[in-house]
């Protein structure tokens, strides 16, 4: 599926050089005594890949929360839950593939060393982030190296202990959990699993030349053509427009509204996929009369007011 290509973008660019102004999207809402920065995010990147600018650097600097998308669950067994005995119904991972991506699967599948056993054991979706993640091996990105990992220790009780005496207290949040994320996967109807396994399957022919130029796009700010890579999916179905992008728009873009309440400087990171397009998290602000201006870098041109 192009959709899947592309909004997994962010996981699976290949490694391309920095350009040489970075400056990503940035934006901004609040009210007399609440801030609320919004940036889109790359959640693994090249290692040594530079994106910061003295925007984004000073709108971290300010904040006194960070909010990312996911953090571990507290109680291990919340997404241990979600990995269920395998369902003796279930064909062979290999038969829940159009046939004309099967040869392509086995060969990937070889490649990395993983056991086709082992896959016929899982659900589709799980096999689908094993796929996942032999590309993310494959080109040689890391989480580690995302812009979450690099932004969240700032914010974590051990920068605070060793920072000066008397340094403001500063906390991160998460808009999901890991095991809520998950189960959004995990009660898809199996036909839109399937399709999400084969996106992984096809993603790996074309990943490089398809996420170099997302990747490029979200470096330089440039919302359109990230709305575009969304918009143009044809293979999107309308439940997994619903689920994965549309209602958790919904619910980010109400806990938004409600974190207006509480005075204080909040750094809002998540998917760059989340913040382009019709159904971007500022859309939907705009549309409860909650103003969001976007904060350009004065070095690059402003492309376009619109996102």
């Amino acid at each position: 599926m192009i959709l899947f290509r592309r909004a997994l973008a962010p996981l699976l660019a290949a490694l391309i050089a920095t350009p040489a102004i970075a400056a990503p999207a940035l934006w901004k809402f609040g009210d007399a005594d609440t801030t609320i920065y919004l940036f889109g995010t790359i959640h693994a990147l090249p290692p040594g890949y530079q994106w910061q600018d003295a925007r984004i650097r000073k709108a971290m600097a300010a904040a006194d929360t960070l909010v990312v998308e996911t953090q571990i669950d507290k109680d291990p067994q919340a997404i241990a839950r979600l990995f269920p005995p395998p369902d003796p119904n279930l064909p062979p991972i290999v038969e829940r593939l159009p046939e004309k991506l099967r040869p392509r699967f086995i060969q990937q599948v070889n490649d990395a060393r993983i056991s086709m056993a082992s896959l016929d054991r899982m659900p589709t979706w799980q096999a689908a982030f094993v796929m996942m993640g032999t590309t993310i091996k494959k080109l040689g990105i890391q989480r580690e190296a995302g812009v979450e990992a690099k932004i969240t220790p700032a914010f974590e009780p051990q920068a605070i202990s060793a920072a000066a005496p008397g340094a403001r207290i500063r906390k991160v949040e998460a808009l999901e959990t890991a095991s809520a994320q998950l189960e959004l996967f995990s009660t898809l109807p199996e036909q839109d699993q399937r399709e999400l396994l084969a996106a992984m399957v096809d993603t790996q022919s074309g990943a490089r030349t398809d996420y170099d130029r997302l990747l490029s796009s979200w470096a330089n700010g440039n919302q359109i053509e990230i709305a575009r890579a969304f918009e143009k999916d044809e293979d999107l179905t309308p439940h997994l427009r619903e689920v994965l992008l549309r209602r958790r728009n919904a619910n980010w873009t109400e806990w938004l509204k409600k974190r207006l309440d509480v005075p204080g400087t909040v750094f809002v990171a998540v998917g760059a996929g989340h913040l382009a397009g019709p159904l971007s998290v500022q859309t939907m602000l705009a549309a409860q009369g909650i103003k969001v201006q976007r904060i350009y870098n004065s070095r690059v041109r402003a492309r376009s007011s619109r996102h």
